[in-house]
């Protein structure tokens, strides 16, 4: 399915950065109460904020710009989150598309693109801005797979432009085939990886070597394990092997019912993970270690999170809004690097 769209011309939209708290050393054998508690602010609040209560998949551009889905409460549609909010692209085809991921990257002729992962449809959609001028109006069917659970989340190995997808279906007591990982590559193939409990949140880190992605095992309706599995990547063949658990929250801080949702790295491959319920986003080192919690000013259900801004040091999070569940909010926080995202984005990786 392949359909030409008209999509709002934007901007180049910067922010100013706020002042950034120090770097957190890695805190080995530290008690979780004794981890640093960094505190985000409020960005979008429910008293202005454009993003309905779906709001997911926060994604940011080469030159900063945040984006994220549920613009104006429409599942089909995404927005931009910077300067004025403006409508991003909307599937005006099928209103049943249900976007719930966005990542951006660009292709082997420097043309800037955007992957939109659609929950019902099973499939990623691209648009292009073949013009070079902030106007994405190219949009296609990249990849899909009846087989998909979703996708509720993707990553992008950026010098291969190969995406992962994660996916999830809840049940009461989870089995292995709740979750799933996908691989597309840069011919849009489809190819899953493995099967899991329930999956969500997926990354790969700054030197393409690992892959991460979440898994919950649900009980009786209820959450009772969340962690976060690495394995060894082959971003050129797509391929993952030697998996092992990086983070078990149920033994790091007791927070096993609280669920992992989007995860992202800086540059320095630290993970920060959405801790779904708890109002807060837990940095995770390489190896494990938690290096601290950044605390939520308006949002409690985060459900992702990127960096962006001038310079793409500034650390977004997104969710329901504590103050009116029907509204997403989105907060902030200064951290001393670049996201991976924004820092590959500035990379041109050209015709081989």
């Amino acid at each position: 399915m392949q359909a030409v769209y008209s999509i709002f011309l934007l901007a180049f939209a910067a922010i100013s950065i706020a002042t950034a708290e120090p770097e957190v050393q890695d805190s080995v054998g530290l008690d979780p109460k004794e981890v640093p508690m960094l505190h985000a602010v409020p960005y979008l609040t429910a008293e202005n904020t454009t993003f309905g209560a779906l709001v997911e998949g926060a994604g940011v551009d080469h030159w900063g710009d945040l984006y994220a889905v549920h613009y104006k409460g429409s599942k089909a549609a995404v927005g931009r989150a910077f300067k004025t909010p403006a409508l991003f692209f909307r599937d005006r085809v099928d209103d049943a598309s249900w976007f719930n991921a966005i990542r951006f990257s660009t292709d082997r002729d420097g043309v800037h693109e955007a992957y939109i992962g659609d929950v019902t449809n099973h499939r990623v959609v691209r648009v292009r801005d073949p013009g070079g001028k902030g106007a994405f109006f190219h949009f296609e069917t990249f990849c899909h797979d009846p087989d998909m659970l979703q996708p509720n989340d993707l990553a992008i190995a950026y010098s291969t432009r190969r995406l992962f997808l994660s996916g999830m279906r809840f049940a009461n007591n989870s089995v292995i085939g709740d979750g799933d990982l996908w691989t597309c590559n840069e011919q849009g193939t489809a190819t899953r990886l493995g099967t899991f409990h329930r999956t969500n949140g997926v990354e790969v880190s700054p030197d393409e070597k690992t892959l991460y992605i979440s898994e919950a095992v649900d009980q009786n309706g209820k959450a009772v394990s969340n962690v976060i599995h690495a394995f060894d990547l082959d971003a050129q063949r797509g391929t993952i092997r030697n998996k092992r658990t990086l983070v078990d929250f149920g033994q790091l801080d007791g927070s096993a019912d609280h669920d992992i949702d989007g995860m992202r790295t800086d540059v320095n491959g630290n993970l920060y993970v959405t801790r779904w319920g708890a109002g807060r986003i837990a940095k995770i080192s390489p190896t494990g270690q938690l290096l601290a919690y950044i605390e939520l000013a308006t949002i409690s259900e985060a459900t992702n999170l990127e960096f962006a801004g001038t310079g793409g040091r500034e650390l977004f999070v997104v969710g329901a809004c504590v103050s009116d569940p029907t509204k997403g909010c989105i907060d902030r926080w200064a951290g001393p690097v670049q996201g991976h995202v924004f820092a590959s984005l500035q990379q041109t990786y050209g015709k081989e």
